[in-house]
């Protein structure tokens, strides 16, 4: 598999898109001026305790304070506390000497959070999903610092190999590597990436992450909530840091600023792929050369076209997202059985992808196409899982149901992408909408596929004269039409025709009759 990443600096901020086999698979944007992000630190007050739902509200300076559950209190928020108390006091000229603290005991699993919090204190807190409508953000007091290859977390002393690394003797390597070189009170999580690494790469990656927590004691120094303490990485470094492996092998930019910082990044993480990253000085739009627009016109929109002739009919509600599949009329077998399988595979490849892509996240039901036979079911069940493997957010795939009904729950961090892929209609001026116009090419070919697959000859296609003269342009055996007769194997004639409005077209067969779609 060939991932690149296609990075958009605008006035208004960044968008990373994350290609697999040039195939968009994940869009994020990064505003100038982003706030609670997924992974930020920040000193908040607790403002408010609520009994019933054994929770605290804080301000963290979100217009809406902050919500944090008593599940996501750290064991060691006793630790935690103390901690942010003496920081914030400490007038030493060197800082407080964290391998000294002593770590409070931790606090029971079941307790209440006026136990904890029962003095409205000011405290150390990570965002733990950004504000969504019109929540504010979800807060953890489990602090975690990524780095490429581990994770630490204050406190404990724990250290922890990723279940993903299969090896029993690379597990006991890693694990004792890990306890020789990590610094007190720190516990360690080794991360997949790890496998393999020597004692020299992971002391690396530790002693950055134990001068990350050094430069959040400084931050602490005399801070007076609610303020930022630490910011996540960029979201470009942190795309890199958790996905860049060997099938990395290209990043484009276009900006000169976010190519010297992605070049010095990757250089320090991994130098043998620096030559990867390369800046982007063509006149035209970097998405548009990439072909990213046009997909992100196609991806979004709540119908997304299969090849297959078959569509997705994506609905949101406040409680879970709908995913209804639909075959359309475009069977090629007599099988209705076959038929079924085929079209919910090809759906379950694209529902996973938009997943992905659009970050949909909470319980998501897809309605696919109804199979009678148990091991088509099981298959369907299997393939999806293996789709979703991929996918970064934690996520649980249930069996399907009695009624056909797929059930999928997945981590929600940040607000779902969503973006219009309407335009405005040029006839009626904006009273009404139509879909993208930079789609009206692919919409035409496939139906012409369709319709020669279907043994339809002596065909025309009638168009808009704008359409017409784009379909017919440059020499007569590179046009885009003269390029479907070859590929189709089978001449088309187009005819223009003034009374038909810019995405309007029909098919008609030898008998000059209307081939209804």
């Amino acid at each position: 598999m060939n991932k690149e990443l296609i990075i958009n600096a605008a006035p208004q901020g960044v968008e990373i898109a994350l290609l697999e086999d040039r195939k968009l698979v994940e869009l994020h944007s990064e505003k100038s001026d982003a706030r609670f992000a997924v992974g930020d630190l920040y000193l908040g007050k607790v403002k408010k305790l609520i009994p019933g739902l054994n929770a605290a509200f804080v301000d963290v300076g979100f217009e809406k304070d902050a919500f944090l559950h008593y599940t996501d209190l750290s064991p060691y928020a006793k630790s935690l506390l103390k901690f942010t108390a003496m920081t914030i006091a400490d007038k030493s000229e060197n800082g407080l000497d964290f391998a000294k603290f002593e770590i409070e005991p931790e606090i029971i699993k079941t307790g209440k959070i006026n136990e904890v919090l029962g003095g409205k204190p000011n405290i150390l807190v990570q965002i733990l999903k950004e504000p969504i409508a019109a929540k504010g953000p979800r807060l953890s007091c489990e602090i975690s610092l990524p780095g490429r290859f581990v994770v630490i977390t204050p406190f404990n002393n724990i250290v922890a190999v990723s279940r993903k690394i299969h090896s029993a003797e690379e597990r006991k390597r890693l694990q004792k590597i890990v306890e020789a070189i990590k610094p007190k009170n720190f516990g360690v999580i080794v991360r997949t990436a790890a496998e393999g690494k020597n004692t020299a790469e992971l002391h690396e990656d530790l002693s950055v992450l134990a001068e990350m927590w050094k430069t959040i004691q400084r931050n602490l120094k005399g801070a007076v909530p609610p303020a930022k303490v630490l910011s996540e990485q960029t979201k470009t470094n942190s795309i890199l840091r958790d996905l860049l492996n060997a099938d990395f092998n290209k990043i484009v930019v276009n900006d000169r600023n976010i190519y010297a910082d992605t070049k010095s990044y990757i250089q320090r993480i991994a130098p043998e792929k620096s030559d990867i990253v390369s800046y982007y000085q063509n006149g035209s739009p970097i998405f548009d050369s990439f072909g990213i627009t046009k997909q992100v016109k196609s991806s979004f929109g709540k119908t997304v076209n299969l090849n297959s002739g078959a569509y997705l009919i994506i609905e949101h509600t406040e409680a879970l997202h709908v995913i209804d599949v639909n075959s359309g009329y475009k069977s090629v077998s007599n099988n209705q059985e076959q038929n079924a399988l085929e079209t919910n595979l090809e759906a379950a490849e694209e529902i996973a992808r938009q997943l992905r892509l659009r970050d949909l996240g909470g319980i998501i039901v897809v309605d696919f196409i109804d199979m009678k036979l148990p091991e088509n079911k099981r298959k369907l069940v299997e393939k999806m899982e293996e789709f979703m493997r991929p996918d970064r957010a934690k996520h649980a795939v249930l069996p399907i149901s009695k009624f056909g009904i797929m059930q999928i729950t997945r981590q929600r961090m940040k607000p779902e992408v969503n973006i219009n892929t309407q335009e405005v209609c040029p006839s009626c001026n904006g009273t009404g909408k139509i879909s993208s116009t930079i789609l009206l090419e692919d919409e035409i070919e496939k139906n012409l596929n369709y319709l020669i697959t279907h043994k339809h000859k002596g065909l025309k296609l009638v168009v808009n004269p704008i359409m017409h003269a784009y379909l017919t342009k440059g020499w007569p055996w590179a046009t885009k039409m003269a390029n479907w007769n070859k590929k189709f194997k089978q001449k088309t004639k187009v005819e223009a025709d003034t009374s038909y409005h810019l995405t309007e077209y029909k098919f008609f067969d030898a008998h000059e009759e209307e081939i209804k779609l």
